[in-house]
């Protein structure tokens, strides 16, 4: 490190011109260079009384907390902060800078947009439908905004998942589109068989989503207009393509591992040894994880369904070394007068006090607090999902796999490794969570090696 260890730098001295000319070759455009300048500048300042030797990883995600809080800031101008914090301190060549978790810090910073999964139900109805016009689609909404109203109340009555939810509502909103903005009430069965044909002929959309728009659509007609589609005639069905899932090798996945770290690799990691969905990953909760008895439990599943799987053996120390870092957040937060989470509207309401409480916190956080735009509640959220998913396929790319490889397909590996390991179906049936062990059975190809464990005759040459 030279004289950087014991000089506190001035904006003028050599080590910002160094910092500079690195930030250059590491490809930073020429009009951030003063931005970058600043983030070390204030970081610097924050920390005036210690030298840069006295610098450690600690130091660093105590400021970027801190940071993380400044309600100000937008996301890009966080990951900023932290990119310009990685850049000086990989110049320096200091020996901790691989224990600071930088992609970790930098991809969980994204918040959770409104219309979010896990709180677009957080707000009232009319707050879910009225949007700012953006589109025909909006229009709609607006026009026939009691249509909208009332078929969200019916589908919150009936307690359809947030995703069924979004999915309904855009493709009401789709169909009167198609039908110049027309009342619903003066559409019949003509006019969904001629919605549907349209997007089989036209459109050439894939047989599920055809079938997720007749579901919406009959699901709108009969049980909010408590209209009969009885005498609909039949439609153009799109075709539905048999496709087999992508699952990767053990020595695929271990390699694909082996190109991840950090908190992304352990997320990984918990989806292949638990066979868990992304969204479950994600919005695990401290108190889901049991290792006396070394299992997870996954709540509110596809389905509305809860059930078990199994904590690899392999993950549990590294899962108590994230629970003591996620742990410290939460005092810290606690400390500043925040470390509230998100919870549901019903338990919010029976345990008002839950919310701050240390085991109902999200086990995998935002590295920012986000501030709710309905209520300006201040919550710490749950890392949003796309940062798995692209470091996923980063490292699949690294790790040279050329299958197509999401977080799905490493649930796909799960099921598939356990049936060739000789564990019954039904057990994988209820580690998945699927409802028919028809579902289950699509695995069961991988039994039969090779195209239906046929030999083939240049083999025999």
């Amino acid at each position: 490190m030279g004289d950087a260890g014991s000089t506190r730098p001035n904006r003028d001295g050599g080590l910002w011109s160094r910092y500079i000319d690195f930030l250059r070759e590491q490809g930073v455009k020429p009009g951030a260079l003063r931005w970058y300048v600043l983030r070390m500048e204030q970081y610097l300042r924050h920390f005036r009384d210690r030298e840069l030797t006295d610098h450690d990883p600690h130091l660093v995600e105590a400021y970027l907390l801190e940071v993380g809080r400044i309600g100000r800031l937008e996301t890009w101008q966080f990951v900023q902060v932290v990119d310009a914090i990685q850049k000086f301190f990989s110049m320096l060549g200091v020996p901790w800078f691989e224990q600071v978790d930088w992609h970790h810090w930098k991809a969980s910073a994204r918040s959770l947009p409104v219309d979010h999964a896990t709180i677009a139900r957080d707000g009232a109805v009319e707050t879910v439908i009225e949007n700012e016009p953006s589109g025909v689609l909006d229009r709609v909404r607006q026009v026939h905004h009691e249509a909208f109203s009332a078929l969200v109340a019916e589908i919150r009555r009936r307690a359809y998942s947030i995703r069924t939810e979004q999915a309904y509502v855009s493709w009401l909103a789709r169909f009167l589109c198609f039908h110049d903005g027309s009342d619903p009430r003066s559409l019949g069965e003509e006019a969904i068989v001629a919605f549907l044909n349209h997007l089989a002929t036209r459109r050439h959309v894939a047989a599920s989503t055809q079938n997720q728009a007749l579901n919406a659509l009959v699901f709108y007609y009969q049980q909010v207009l408590g209209r009969s589609l009885q005498g609909m005639r039949d439609f153009v069905r799109a075709k539905r393509p048999r496709r087999l899932p992508v699952v990767l090798t053990r020595h695929e996945v271990a390699t694909l591992l082996r190109s991840m770290n950090g908190v992304t690799w352990l997320m990984a990691s918990l989806l292949y040894g638990t066979g868990m969905r992304l969204m479950e990953c994600v919005r695990l909760r401290v108190q889901d994880v049991d290792f006396d008895y070394q299992q997870i439990l996954v709540r509110d599943g596809k389905g509305q369904k809860d059930r078990v799987v199994p904590l690899p053996s392999s993950l549990v120390s590294p899962l108590r070394d994230h629970l003591q870092v996620r742990y410290r957040i939460h005092q810290t937060d606690l400390a500043k007068g925040f470390g509230e989470v998100y919870l549901p509207h019903a338990l919010a309401r029976k345990y008002p006090n839950a919310a701050r409480e240390w085991r109902w916190q999200y086990l995998f956080c935002s590295s920012r607090l986000s501030t709710d735009p309905r209520s300006g509640v201040v919550r710490r959220h749950h890392i949003h999902e796309n940062s798995l998913q692209k470091r996923l396929k980063a490292a699949a790319e690294m790790a040279g796999i050329t299958k197509r490889v999401n977080c799905h397909a490493l649930r796909h590996s799960f099921a598939t490794h356990l049936l060739e390991s000789g564990y019954d179906i039904r057990t994988v049936q209820e580690l998945l969570g699927h409802a028919d062990v028809s579902t289950t059975m699509i695995y069961t190809h991988v039994l039969n090696r090779g195209g239906k464990g046929v030999v083939s005759p240049l083999d025999g040459l």
